[in-house]
């Protein structure tokens, strides 16, 4: 372990702490991987002494947060924690995965080898593998956001003994749903988020025909050089799951075309603000894993398209635009320029049948961890059915019900919400 010294910003003090993990786990003297920690602590000098919370992030394929500031649930953290931004491996500050460094691994085959050992299984190992020499005397806590909650629960499968407790937000996953039946209960979610999306702003159900009549007929490119296709525009439905984003893209759709002389083109805006929503640029582990992570002895087959080819194909109807949601096709590999050198890495992991389980049955049904989930009736992410049905069968999980949040409740209730799931966790409020 590396650490920095102690420095500061406005009301927090950081450390950063760099550490070297195997690639593969089944191969521990063989290559290595490094792995980034910001530590997050008070100003308080006995905040030196305070226990760890650690950070699982949402995703998979995104960095831990940036902590600007002393705000929300990282507020009401740091009244007994000293907290760890950890970046997952392939992520951030850690050895990351890109459409820059995956060429490197080799052929599709290598990419594809290299690329299975960064699910949640392996990110739990990193975490452990950091507990023993950040804290080895003592299991420590961890928040887990949205992806941070399968983690969590591979953390108590493979690792209960490292955990003190835990907190979900947004996060509690089915354990034996498979990527199919995932997304046949996540269509109608989206369905539902269309309708009312398109009640609150009808204009743009002509506004939406016309723009994708447009870019079939003509080529419109982004400022990157990718051609910008309707099923491009569908993916802005990702950002229904997110508080205020409905008139986010209402706003940003108005503004689609501009006129040039006599003719009506695509605004350079609307190109800009339509690539700054698809982050499969940066963040490509989301897009070529996602599936692979509720993938266990079993292909996940591109399971969201074989869903929508069959029962939703209304889809692709322009005349009746509808958006997507939080789905991965495999035709984003041919017409995203940064993903278009994964494709067949992607394929093979899609085909992959033998990918170990992430979760252990038995070893959950003797879970002795406190564990107190936030879980949203009207996340568009997370089915409450999938998250009820493993509340219920896991000892010492406790759920908050609730529909005042979506799936950002953490962001946007944070304090609150920390301070009501620690209550209900330790037993203070009933849940």
């Amino acid at each position: 372990m590396n650490s920095s010294e102690p420095y500061r910003i406005p009301g927090l003090e950081l450390i950063d702490h760099t550490f070297k993990a195997p690639l593969d786990y089944s191969s521990p003297g063989g290559r290595e991987i490094d792995l980034f920690v910001r530590e997050v602590r008070d100003l308080d000098p006995e905040s030196k002494e305070k226990p760890f919370l650690v950070f699982l992030q949402g995703g998979p394929g995104f960095r831990a947060p940036i902590p600007i500031e002393k705000t929300g649930w990282l507020k009401r953290a740091l009244t007994e924690f000293r907290v760890l931004m950890y970046d997952t491996r392939g992520n951030g500050l850690s050895t990351p995965v890109d459409h820059q460094t995956l060429v490197l691994e080799g052929n599709a085959e290598a990419q594809a080898a290299y690329l299975a050992n960064f699910r949640q299984d392996n990110i739990v190992r990193d975490a452990e593998l950091i507990r023993l020499k950040m804290s080895p005397s003592e299991p420590w806590s961890t928040i887990g956001q949205s992806f941070g909650g399968w983690c969590t629960m591979t953390y108590l499968s493979l690792h209960p003994e490292g955990l003190k407790e835990c907190f979900i937000f947004g996060g509690v996953p089915g354990l034996n749903r498979t990527a199919r039946e995932i997304y046949e209960g996540t269509f109608p979610f989206v369905e539902e988020r269309n309708r009312k999306y398109f009640e609150k702003f009808p204009m743009d159900k002509a506004r939406l025909t016309k723009l994708a009549s447009h870019l079939e007929q003509n080529q419109v490119f982004f400022p990157n050089g990718d051609r910008i296709t309707p099923r491009i525009v569908q993916t802005l439905g990702m950002k229904f799951g997110f508080a205020h984003t409905a008139e986010e893209i209402h706003f940003l759709l108005e503004e689609a075309f501009v006129k040039a002389g006599e003719k009506e083109i695509i605004s350079h805006a609307f190109k800009v603000g339509l690539q700054a929503t698809v982050r499969f640029d940066t963040n490509p582990i989301f897009a070529i894993l996602h599936e692979a992570i509720y993938a266990q002895g079993a292909a996940s087959g591109w399971a969201c398209d074989l869903v929508q080819k069959e029962n939703y194909p209304h889809f692709d109807d322009y005349e009746d635009f509808l958006f997507f949601g939080e789905m991965i096709f495999p035709w984003m590999f041919d017409e995203i320029s940064e993903l278009k050198p994964m494709k067949m890495a992607a394929n093979i992991l899609a085909e992959k049948s033998d990918w170990p389980s992430l979760y252990d049955l038995e070893t959950l049904n003797r879970n002795t961890v406190p564990v107190a989930c936030a879980v949203y009736a009207d996340d568009m992410f997370v089915n409450v059915k999938f998250s009820r049905e493993t509340v219920d069968a896991v000892p010492n999980m406790k759920a908050f019900y609730t529909s005042e949040y979506e799936h950002c409740g953490l962001r946007v209730g944070g304090e609150h919400l920390f301070s009501r799931l620690i209550d209900l966790g330790r037993g203070e409020v009933e849940r």
